[in-house]
């Protein structure tokens, strides 16, 4: 409100005009992806997963707190890899709980009706147009990038596409932005640069996330259920932070001991087992 000073007569008169700002509705994320078909989507594939994670088997989640004060965006959340699809899918819908408030996560499903719509995550192009149920899935939020180092199942060695580094820095300040750093559901294999690289060049919040169990209740894709009654576990960590001086191999190094796929802690599985 800004006030409007003039004289009449022998008066000084003030006038407060009052600005109103009209929030601009929108039909379309920063991808060009309806946010009707995005929410169609979420709440479908949302309920899939509420009773995946809740009925079929059981899921224990730590480190919520970690989320709750989190910015609406440039937030990266860095996490191990154990099924193509039911990964992302769980953290979709935990965000959405968490967006929402809820004090026992994962514990209902009413707000699967108001989704956390500015949640992405960084998939291989090919695996997102693989087929008709992974292009739906896009709708949720990929950022659908080639990979650099493999395609179907040939090794390669190219350079990163610029437009997948524009998509990806597009999403990181729009949102939450997931990521798997290994780019792989194989365990303990080395991590990737390019991880490295958006946090050295965005400097992004990082939260790394642990997860357990979900090779064992689900197929590599994550669709077919493998064994009923598995304890699956989603461990949130406390936010890390780097800075532009930071070393890419010691930033990448930090990220993979934090999802605990370090070459310790497969040393260390393997002595407990």
């Amino acid at each position: 409100m800004k006030p409007f000073t003039f004289l009449h007569g022998v008066r000084l008169c003030t006038f407060v005009f009052a600005t109103v700002k009209i929030k601009k509705i929108r039909f379309k994320d920063p991808f060009g992806h309806s946010i009707a078909m995005k929410r169609i989507v979420i709440f479908i594939f949302g309920l899939i997963t509420y009773y995946r994670l809740n009925h079929l088997n059981k899921l224990r989640i730590e480190g919520v707190e970690h989320l709750r004060d989190l910015p609406v965006k440039n937030v990266l959340f860095v996490s191990n890899h154990q099924t193509y699809f039911m990964d992302v899918a769980s953290f979709i819908f935990i965000f959405g709980q968490v967006n929402n408030r809820v004090k026992k996560i994962s514990s209902s499903f009413w707000t699967l009706v108001n989704p956390k719509l500015n949640v992405f995550f960084i998939a291989a192009l090919e695996t997102m147009k693989s087929g008709i149920l992974p292009r739906l899935l896009a709708y949720a939020g990929s950022v659908s990038i080639k990979r650099t180092w493999r395609e179907g199942h040939k090794e390669i060695k190219r350079n990163a596409d610029l437009k997948d580094l524009d998509k990806i820095k597009l999403a990181i300040n729009s949102g939450w932005v997931i990521t798997f750093p290994q780019g792989s559901t194989k365990p303990f294999i080395p991590g990737r640069r390019g991880t490295a690289h958006i946090i050295k060049d965005l400097n992004p919040i990082v939260v790394p996330i642990v997860i357990n169990g979900f090779r064992r209740a689900f197929d590599k894709k994550g669709i077919r259920t493998k064994k009923l009654g598995t304890e699956l576990s989603i461990r949130f960590k406390q936010p890390l932070e780097f800075n532009s001086k930071d070393d890419l191999d010691d930033i990448l190094d930090r990220i993979m001991d934090e999802i605990e796929q370090s070459p310790k802690h497969k040393a260390f599985r393997k002595f407990t087992t």
